[in-house]
């Protein structure tokens, strides 16, 4: 990251830098990204060494001495403070400060399904408002009955998709059903996907040619007609097949712009993913994608669990994880992946 911040700093020395203000004030928020992100591990660097030449002038005092509260504080908030940067490192990645669009489909199964998509949505927003993010419901299509058939939710805070990126996948609920007369033990699924949000400084160019437009009436819950002119868009990206709706905003203007942003969002992540299945190939390695990756499972009855698949972390309170609890089970699943990277 040092080596970035001289070739950028070089470059804007250059007479003609200025000369493009939009790619120069692009390169000027890179550079001051990296010098955030470079600047804690100097500083820690700086207090391991104040800390350590301390604890050897004690050694050399007194050998049997220990190093008294004062000095073993400050290791103690040294092997913290390790602990959170060693986390960051696992939030490296190309797209990872950037903001996130996080997708929710429910899967078969209808009203059950449906209701567990919503409820995983309410899950994604209460995270977001405890981390002081902002969360914007950009699309939604509700279901017949109860729950939603599938939303798209903007997050918009420091390392939003750094974050988010742990949850994409599938999620299993097993429950006893509300909407059965029974009561009957279910099993629905619902799928994340979760994507970088483009800016300026990433080159993502949409040829018009690509796309195909239709305008539509937006509906509501139950599928009822709340717009009497066809303020609500769909989107086909033709050489990918990508499809994007939005109708959440009452101009038709705004949902295309919207979509745009969505459709600039799938293209990113579809490119991420080839060069992870391609770099998967040459390892030897094998990677499953959309619904046959199951990440998580949320058992409520007949006994209380949510269990992460890929990590091993479980407990025995899904209350607190459906009520926004994710961040230790995101922390370890990042942790894993650094680890995973260091072999």
């Amino acid at each position: 990251m040092e080596e970035d911040v001289r070739s950028l700093e070089k470059a804007a020395n250059e007479p003609d830098f200025w000369d493009d203000s939009s790619a120069a004030r692009v390169q000027m928020r890179r550079m001051a990204s990296l010098n955030s992100r470079i600047e804690p591990w100097r500083s820690f660097e700086r207090r391991a060494a104040d800390v350590g030449q301390m604890i050897e002038l004690v050694q050399e005092e007194n050998a049997e001495e220990s190093m008294g509260p004062e000095l073993a504080a400050q290791v103690a908030e040294l092997e913290n403070e390790i602990g959170k940067l060693e986390l960051q490192i696992g939030l490296s990645g190309e797209y990872d400060d950037k903001d996130a669009v996080l997708a929710i489909h429910s899967g078969a199964g209808g009203t059950e399904a449906q209701d567990w998509a919503q409820m995983l949505m309410r899950m994604y927003l209460r995270w977001a408002e405890d981390r002081g993010y902002k969360a914007e419901i950009i699309d939604v299509s509700h279901g017949e009955e109860a729950g939603i058939k599938s939303a798209m939710i903007e997050v918009s805070g420091p390392y939003a998709y750094g974050y988010l990126k742990s949850e994409r996948g599938v999620h299993r609920l097993v429950r006893l059903s509300p909407f059965d007369a029974d009561h009957a033990r279910h099993t629905s699924f619902a799928l994340v996907e979760v994507m970088p949000e483009p800016d300026d400084a990433v080159d993502i160019v949409i040829n018009p040619d690509d796309i195909k437009m239709d305008a539509f009436r937006s509906s509501g819950a139950g599928g009822q007609n709340v717009q009497k002119t066809s303020t609500a868009v769909r989107i086909t990206h033709i050489p990918s097949g990508i499809v994007v709706t939005c109708q959440n905003e009452r101009s038709q203007l705004h949902n295309k712009d919207t979509a745009l942003k969505v459709l600039k969002a799938k293209l990113i992540q579809a490119d991420m993913e080839k060069r992870a299945e391609e770099q998967a190939i040459i390892k030897g390695e094998h990677i499953s994608a959309g619904w046959g990756n199951q990440i998580r499972s949320y058992v409520l009855h007949p006994y209380k669990l949510v269990k992460d698949l890929r990590t091993g972390y479980e407990t025995s309170d899904p209350d607190s994880v459906l009520n926004g609890g994710l961040d230790e089970m995101i922390d370890l699943y990042l942790r894993s992946q650094t680890a995973e990277a260091r072999k």
